[in-house]
């Protein structure tokens, strides 16, 4: 897929991509003051040019979105003829006893026999996280375990 980029002097950077099925085009303008917008325009049309202001929280909360489950699917086929192993992704909330400590506090492979593979955060992922990783609001953990261990590890996430 081609991203196109465009200079947008004064302004910043337009990056965006067509969308076949529904003949538009989709993407971001990255401004020279760090706000980012979604846009959306039309194909054959581009003074229809859909502009949505985002903060910094809610893009790399849709980033974690459309990010997330593609990891989660490529550790899923690799892990498929392993019985009994499931990879699921979890976020840290707003008012996790987590957010704002590292991976090394959760204590999370003694206490639930899983293992946090990746973090993803504001869009970009932090594959195989050491013990001083501290988590934030928001990120996306990527776990890999047991159903059993999985269901302890959303227990510690929330609860601590």
């Amino acid at each position: 897929m081609n991203v196109e980029i465009t200079p947008l002097p004064g302004i910043g950077v337009r990056k965006d991509f067509p969308l076949a099925k529904v003949r538009r085009r989709i993407g971001v303008i990255h401004h020279r003051d760090g706000a980012i917008d979604l846009i959306m325009t039309k194909l054959d049309d581009p003074e229809s040019t859909v502009q949505i202001p985002l903060t910094e929280e809610e893009a790399g909360v849709l980033a974690n979105l459309l990010g997330a489950p593609q990891v989660v699917a490529r550790l899923r086929e690799e892990h498929r003829d392993m019985a009994g192993l499931n990879t699921r992704q979890m976020s840290i909330r707003r008012g996790s006893p987590f957010a704002g400590r590292t991976l090394g506090e959760t204590c999370m492979r003694t206490r639930t026999k899983t293992s946090i593979v990746a973090v993803l955060r504001v869009g970009q992922v932090i594959a195989s996280p050491g013990p001083e990783f501290e988590f934030g609001a928001g990120d996306v953990v990527v776990l890999v375990g047991t159903d059993e261990g999985l269901d302890a590890a959303a227990h510690v996430l929330t609860d601590g």
